[in-house]
């Protein structure tokens, strides 16, 4: 049986998030989870078909702070989706920092001079959360 993964990323970047993307479909060839996956690109789409949408739901996101509107994807309800859920992925840490103070454990610093290195961190992120989701015997919501 397959599983299905709904994995929400919340960044601006097309260059960081096509690396990711990548980085998630081999990630894919290798477990028993198919990735669901949700691509926003700016604060008022997060408010817009997540926060105020009572049936969004994801099992993991992907939270870049700055988007292209000016404005903060943190607006995110973390504290309803849940902190755990959440790998804080801003080239700047003070932001990372301001998720943590919200709840978030996992976070992996951007840096734009090695991105593949970034994105190998965040797949490794993700694997485990996987792993964990298979410990627990967690499926999907449908």
């Amino acid at each position: 049986m397959i599983f299905s993964k709904t994995t929400l990323i919340l960044e601006d970047n097309l260059l960081v998030l096509s690396k990711i993307l990548n980085g998630l479909w081999l990630l894919e060839q290798d477990q028993p989870y198919e990735l669901s996956t949700i691509v926003l690109t700016n604060f008022q789409q997060v408010e817009d078909y997540i926060n105020s949408n009572p049936k969004a739901s994801f099992d993991i996101a992907l939270l870049d702070r700055d988007c292209k509107l000016g404005r903060s994807f943190h607006n995110l309800d973390i504290e309803r989706f849940g902190a755990e859920k959440i790998i804080s992925v801003s080239s700047v840490p003070e932001y990372n920092e301001d998720t943590r103070k919200r709840g978030v454990q996992r976070v992996v610093f951007k840096d734009y001079q090695y991105l593949d290195d970034f994105v190998a961190k965040v797949v490794k992120e993700v694997a485990e959360m996987i792993r964990e989701f298979t410990r627990h015997g967690l499926k999907s919501k449908k």
